[in-house]
């Protein structure tokens, strides 16, 4: 069978949300010879955002909403970053040089761009405008996870959220989170939403619709519990959230700084 490059979730287009998640695996396709790196790699950050795809898929379900993920690995080539970006495929990350992308060819990336990218994102137009023909242009919700620690430092945050200008989702989503004094909520932490570029610059910001990115900490949800704690709490905040004022209305806010920076 053909690989397929994205994954989605029928959901109700008028839910009023929709789910995102750029690196929800570490699968590499048939034919790349797992760009020459060992297995053990593709259990770190490096390859995907642990996590991030099984806290996706029970918020779809949970709340009934469409959610669209990607099927391969960020290291194969980068959905959460402008086609301009240098990071779009990475050739060192983390420390690891990435031997099939190393001398990768203008032409072999732009065979990804088309193999990969291109479909991942038009899926993601696609679902936007299904909502929008049903008179509800969704409010988007990304998932993502980050690593406890960045060089030396440890990272106190259980929860991030990353935006840019358009306040109305992610705004009263960190007060929402706040409101439990027993987590420690990062607003533009562990690192700033301003990525101009990347899927919600282009999907929200580009087409005037509210949107957030949520990052969570990888050792939180590294294992079944901590999947279930963490989306129970994200259900129960969303579902409050659902009928905000504006959330589900174009509306645009002016363009990303561009100054952001995400793993």
């Amino acid at each position: 069978m053909p690989f397929e490059p994205v994954e989605t979730i029928d959901g109700d287009p008028a839910n009023g949300f929709l789910l995102v998640c750029d690196h929800a695996r570490n699968t590499v396709p048939p034919g790349y010879d797992d760009l020459g790196l060992n297995g053990a790699v593709f259990e770190r950050h490096i390859a995907y955002d642990i996590g991030a795809r099984a806290v996706t898929l029970k918020l779809a379900a949970a709340l009934g909403a469409p959610a669209v993920l990607s099927c391969f690995s960020r290291l194969v080539i980068d959905p959460n970053r402008g086609l301009d970006d240098p990071t779009l495929v990475m050739r060192l990350s983390d420390g690891a040089v990435v031997p099939g992308n190393a001398r990768i060819t203008p032409e072999e990336k732009q065979c990804r761009i088309e193999t990969y990218y291109v479909p991942y994102h038009d899926a993601l137009a696609d679902a936007i405008d299904r909502a929008i023909s049903v008179g509800t242009p969704p409010a988007l919700v990304s998932i993502h996870s980050f690593t406890p620690s960045w060089k030396t430092f440890r990272r106190p945050w259980h929860i991030g959220v990353l935006w840019d200008r358009d306040p109305r989702l992610a705004v009263p989503l960190i007060a929402a989170l706040q409101a439990d004094r027993a987590i420690v909520v990062g607003d533009n932490e562990p690192y700033s939403g301003q990525l101009a570029g990347d899927t919600m610059f282009r999907h929200g910001t580009g087409r005037g619709l509210a949107h957030a990115l949520i990052e969570l900490r990888q050792d939180l949800v590294s294992d079944d519990d901590g999947v279930s704690v963490w989306a129970d709490r994200l259900i129960d905040v969303l579902k409050g959230l659902r009928h905000q004022e504006g959330l589900n209305t174009v509306r645009h806010y002016g363009s990303a700084s561009g100054h952001g920076t995400k793993e």
